[in-house]
């Protein structure tokens, strides 16, 4: 049976919030971020979740996520700003119940 995990997500002002995601919807950390409004309208998800933009560029703050990226998630990364050795992009962290207790920071806009 599936269950909502909670994550903490630190948005662009330094407010941190406490979210339930959805691990039965086939979400990931940037829709999540866009169904919660925790980043202003049009500066997140961008390309659509396609790893194509950065827009969705966020610090993983804890150990419940790895920091290894995928090939397109590395290139993409390689070309945008505010890039620290803890980033990832939202939009290729789907949901799924190992997220639960996840921390991490909504980079500053490309």
């Amino acid at each position: 049976m599936s269950q909502d995990v909670t994550i903490y997500i630190t948005d662009r002002n330094g407010q941190r919030h406490e979210v339930q995601a959805p691990t039965d919807m086939n979400m990931n950390v940037m829709e999540v971020i866009r169904s919660y409004e925790l980043a202003e309208e049009g500066t997140i998800g961008i390309c659509g979740g396609m790893a194509m933009c950065a827009s969705c560029q966020c610090y993983i703050l804890n150990d419940v996520v790895s920091l290894e990226r995928n090939p397109e998630e590395e290139a993409m990364l390689w070309e945008a700003y505010h890039v620290k050795d803890n980033s990832r992009l939202g939009c290729q962290i789907p949901i799924t119940e190992d997220l639960e207790g996840l921390e991490l920071e909504i980079a500053p806009e490309q």
